[in-house]
This record gives C-alpha cells, sequence and structure tokens, in this order.
C-alpha cells in the first residue's frame, strides 16, 4: 500500500484501498513513559478532516503524559473487566471473587462488553445496562453490579488507561420498598419469636431470637463460637462471618465490633448451651471455645440454613413475609423510631453512620415529622401556642 503525505501534517497519509477509493491514516510517532520510542496508527478515515481531528487528539494525549491512554484506546469494556478479574482474583476473598466473576459473566460483559473503555460514555451506560436491568432485576441487585463496575473503572483510572471514572454519579433509586417491606413492627416481631419459640427447635430459636435482638447479619451469627458469647460482661463479640463457601473475616472493618445483648437473650443462650452441651455429648464431642454456637439437632453439625424455618413460622403466623436479614432491618428501624443515636446504631450494626442513613433515611424522616408534630403538641397541651397576629 503506497502512503501520500499529507500537506497539512506530516503524519497524515491518504492511500487507495483495493477498491480505488481515497483514504486516510495517520501515524504517530512518541515516547513512552519508559522512553520506548512507539508508534500510534489508525487507518480507514473516510476524509482528511477526520483523520487530522484524530492524529491532533492522539499528539495532544501524548504530550500530557497520557501515552498509557493511547495505547489502549482500542481496549474494550469486556477486555478490561477480564484483564481486571485476572489480575486481583487472588487478592480478593472467594465469596468476593465469585460474586465479581457472576456479574462480569451475565450481566457486565453481554451488555456493556463491546463498546471500547475509553468511549463508554455515562449516557450510553445508562441507557444500555441500568435502564435494561431496570426492568428485570431488583435495585439492590443493579446496585450491586454498579458498585463492582466503578470498581473496575476505578481501576482503570489507577492504571492510566483512563482519565477519570465517568459513572461515579449514575443515579440508582433506592429500594425503599424492600426495606419497608422487610422488616416487621414491634408487635409482628413478637408474634414472629413467640411462634418459633413454641414450634420450632432450641436452635433454630435461639439463632432468630439472637438476630433480632442484637441486629448482627446472618453470617455473623452462624460464625458465632463459644468464646465469643461473654456472659459476664453480656456481650457479644463478631469477629467472623460463615456461609456455604466457609469461615471468613468480617465483611468490613466496622463488622468487628463486640455489642451488648438483652438480659433474656442471655439467659436463652445459658439454657440452649446446656442443650448444646448434651447433644455434643451425644456424639462423642464436648463443647469447647471454638465451637459453633449454633448446630443441628441431628449430627449436631454448625448450622447452615434457617430458612426453612423462617417459611414454617410465616406459614403458620400468616404475618408478611420477610428473610433473616429482615430481622436486622427491624432491629435498627426499632431502634430508629426511639430516637436513639445513629452513630451507636450504626457501630451496634456494623456499618457507618452514612450507610445508616443511606439504607434507612425513609425511616429518620418519618421519625423527624413526628418530632415536628410532637414538640408542636407539646406547646399546645401547655397553652403554650402561639396564634397569628
Amino acid at each position: 500500500m503506497e502512503l501520500h503525505k499529507s500537506n497539512k501534517d506530516p503524519e497524515l497519509y491518504y492511500y487507495l484501498n483495493t477498491k480505488g477509493e481515497k483514504l486516510w491514516m495517520y501515524r504517530h510517532k512518541y515516547n513512552d513513559k519508559s522512553g520506548k520510542r512507539r508508534e500510534k496508527k489508525k487507518s480507514s478515515f473516510t476524509n482528511e478532516k477526520s483523520a487530522l481531528q484524530a492524529l491532533l487528539e492522539v499528539k495532544s494525549a501524548t504530550l500530557r503524559g497520557e501515552s498509557t491512554q493511547v495505547e489502549y484506546d482500542q481496549m474494550t469494556v469486556g477486555e478490561w473487566l477480564g484483564i481486571w478479574f485476572d489480575m486481583n482474583q487472588k487478592k480478593w476473598k472467594q465469596t468476593t471473587s465469585v460474586h465479581r466473576e457472576v456479574a462480569i459473566r451475565l450481566h457486565l460483559k453481554p451488555m456493556l462488553g463491546k463498546y471500547k473503555l475509553q468511549k463508554l460514555d455515562k449516557l450510553t451506560y445508562e441507557r444500555e445496562f441500568i435502564n435494561k436491568l431496570e426492568v428485570k432485576y431488583k435495585d439492590s441487585s443493579i446496585r450491586q453490579w454498579h458498585n463492582i463496575f466503578k470498581i473496575a473503572i476505578n481501576a482503570a483510572v489507577e492504571s492510566e488507561i483512563l482519565i477519570r471514572n465517568r459513572f461515579t454519579k449514575v443515579a440508582i433509586v433506592t429500594d425503599e420498598l424492600e426495606v419497608n417491606n422487610n422488616y416487621y413492627s414491634p408487635s409482628q416481631l413478637v408474634a414472629f419469636l413467640v411462634d418459633a419459640k413454641k414450634q420450632e427447635s432450641i436452635t433454630n430459636y435461639s439463632f432468630l431470637l439472637t438476630v433480632a435482638y442484637t441486629g448482627i447479619r446472618k453470617g455473623e451469627a452462624l460464625g458465632l463460637q463459644w468464646k465469643n458469647i461473654d456472659f459476664e460482661n453480656n456481650t457479644i463479640t463478631i469477629e467472623r462471618t460463615r456461609d456455604g463457601l466457609g469461615v471468613r473475616t468480617p465483611k468490613t472493618k466496622n463488622s468487628y465490633r463486640t455489642i451488648s445483648i438483652d438480659e433474656m437473650v442471655l439467659d436463652q443462650l445459658e439454657s440452649y448451651k446446656k442443650w448444646c452441651k448434651k447433644t455434643l455429648f451425644a456424639y462423642g464431642e464436648k463443647i469447647v471455645d471454638e465451637t459453633f454456637v449454633f448446630i443441628t439437632d441431628h449430627g449436631a453439625a454448625p448450622l447452615s440454613s434457617i430458612a426453612r424455618s423462617v417459611n414454617r413460622i410465616l406459614t403458620r403466623t400468616s404475618l408478611p413475609k420477610i428473610t433473616v436479614h429482615g430481622l436486622r432491618h427491624t432491629h435498627c428501624t426499632i431502634l430508629l423510631n426511639r430516637g436513639r443515636n445513629v452513630k451507636v446504631i450504626a457501630e451496634r450494626l456494623g456499618n457507618t453512620a452514612a450507610m445508616v442513613y443511606d439504607v434507612y433515611g425513609h425511616v429518620l424522616k418519618e421519625s423527624e415529622q413526628e418530632s415536628v408534630t410532637l414538640f408542636s403538641q407539646s406547646l399546645e397541651v401547655s397553652g403554650a401556642g402561639f396564634g397569628a397576629n
């Protein structure tokens, strides 16, 4: 292919393709950050103006020291997600790695993989990813996948492939209905626990009571060992989580915590511990500090699931549907409605105050309105109301 230099720039050329059509290209030479001589070229422009504009953009980028972005300007979102995952999966916890692999394979790559990483804009991302997901999935799931994508994009920025993350301000509506529908009033919680005590095993009841009265996560409850229960100081210490993939460190640094527990819960756990001793003894074992608190009725193995117990209770009582995580929501909303300090509640839940405001903002707004009404009513009752002048 014979190249002919343009009069407008020495790195701009035109050529004839096999069909005899006149096309344009550029070939820009520059030094990368290590000082190595490189060349960036692109062809098939249909006119000189567009080829020159593209060349000037490349020249500007290399002059600004953005040679990495120039080198990877053709990388697709799918290619970067694959590179990012492969580079980091061994650094992540197993559950984190599994969640991110599934999100990339089932959602991010199929819907965004074809786009050029450096060209994908906020509008396209919202239209082709967020808006299409909203038709099929819960907002909480969409938010989770969006957060994974943002983390991957931040990594591309750190690697200097992108200048900035364009997707940090993408708005995803908080799924308040999910929280609203997934918690009980105090009376509903009492009905739920009364049925659990009467109809469920001592393990299931003790587990549900502990979660409801402490607000700890399901995995944190499953990960409790007897050394974490301080019967003298009435506290529980969270230092691990457990699920089907095994035992791991807690979700975040804030998740490591020691919280106070109710006397009733403590009494129940003391009775339950006696039952555990008998059950373990029957299988030739005994309680030690590292023994998991919640064990099965048969085999005395560590408890792995509580979902069937919850479903049985819901069937018998006809209470609104709730999940085990909903008991955590219940614990938090009851405390918020009683006017407890948000920072103290956040520390109890193993969250930050900002996370509590984000997830339970609607509850706080309701409490604020009630406070305004109560203040006005108090003045009226005392005769201190002020009429209009």
